[in-house]
């Protein structure tokens, strides 16, 4: 058992039964009355997000988790097969648990996925990767105020928002958490 004060960002807490990951955190002690904890919480199996406080000094139960580096290997059905780099041990993580995280990966690139029981909860890419641009429109310069953006087709299938300078086989950098783009990578 942990208090609310022992609360970190990437903490994982076990409330109602279900395990909540501390996303943000704010310790806040008014002038008047007592301290408080003002957490936001995404929750670990169904990413619903929500804002939840705690009385400061509050005992909370924590969760466990073993977060290790993992190499992606191939893609078997609707389920993504990762290798552990330390003792070359292979665990297949359904497509549900990968999420949104397909649109980055590439073959033998390492992730962080978070272990529970054995069970894979989620999995963390890095803030940002390199992928190819496969397809895009020409650019065309034209009449327009500001800088203008097109759609690109990345090597994993995944379509961005680049702008008109960038050309087929650019590579590119682009952030995991939101799917913008960041800029050209050179070679």
């Amino acid at each position: 058992m942990a208090t609310t004060n022992d609360i970190k960002n990437g903490t994982v807490l076990k409330l109602e039964g279900q395990l909540w990951n501390v996303i943000e955190f704010q310790h806040v002690k008014p002038g008047k009355g007592g301290a408080f904890v003002r957490t936001k919480m995404r929750n670990v199996m169904s990413g619903k997000v929500v804002d939840k406080t705690f009385n400061a000094g509050l005992k909370i139960e924590t969760a466990t988790v073993d977060r290790r580096d993992y190499q992606y290997l191939y893609q078997d059905g609707a389920d993504f097969v990762f290798m552990d780099t330390s003792d070359y041990d292979q665990i297949t993580v359904s497509g549900a648990t990968v999420g949104d995280a397909t649109n980055f990966m590439l073959e033998n690139q390492m992730v962080n996925i978070a272990i529970h029981d054995g069970n894979p909860l989620y999995i963390e890419l890095p803030p940002s990767v390199v992928l190819e641009i496969t397809y895009t429109e020409p650019g065309l310069q034209g009449d327009r105020s500001s800088a203008g953006t097109k759609p690109a087709t990345l090597e994993t299938g995944y379509e961005i928002q680049v702008p008109l300078f960038i050309e087929n086989n650019t590579k590119v950098k682009v952030d995991t958490r939101d799917g913008s783009y960041l800029g050209r990578v050179s070679e």
